[in-house]
């Protein structure tokens, strides 16, 4: 088996279009389960296959627990990705940075200005052997490189389509 490596530092080169340039795709479905709710007992898979998981409510939302739900999937991604982009820029400014890592808390909470629901990430970046002022400039640079965070502050492009309504598929 290959080595793994980390992805190449050509993917801090700036991208100059009008438009936005897919370099990655890939899509997750999810099905309702025994409940018929997809985050009450849903099963999440890839299209390519890698992913393939039981959604379950969690305990504090008064489901069963015993599975993973979107807010782990989401802080997973979150994490993942500015732990990806941490590294990327570290490597590019040769600090060494051994050891870091990246927790990300995600909230499911009541949303004050409709009632409803709203999410709230915290994010922490451990960075041992890192001198603090190197640390803090390193963070603020990730924070406006990753996709996750950009996405957290910036909003995302996020087209909601009915493809069909009855059994026959049709539009």
């Amino acid at each position: 088996m290959a080595k793994l490596k980390a992805p190449p530092l050509s993917l801090l080169e700036k991208y100059r279009g009008r438009d936005t340039k897919t370099l990655y795709s890939t899509t997750v479905t999810v099905t309702g389960g025994d409940a018929n709710h997809g985050r009450a007992s849903g099963v999440a898979r890839s299209d390519d296959g890698n992913l393939d998981l039981h959604l379950r409510l969690p305990e504090e939302l008064g489901g069963p627990g015993g599975g993973t739900n979107p807010e782990q999937l989401f802080a997973a991604g979150y994490a993942a990705c500015f732990h990806g982009a941490l590294n990327l820029l570290a490597a590019r400014d040769g600090i060494p940075i051994h050891d870091c890592s990246v927790e990300v808390q995600v909230d499911f909470n009541r949303d004050p200005m409709d009632g409803l629901f709203v999410l709230s990430a915290h994010t922490r970046i451990r960075l041992p052997g890192v001198e603090r002022a190197i640390a803090e400039k390193l963070v603020r640079n990730t924070e406006r490189f990753c996709p996750y965070a950009k996405m957290a502050r910036q909003g995302i492009t996020n087209i909601v389509e009915l493809i069909s309504a009855d059994e026959t598929g049709q539009r």
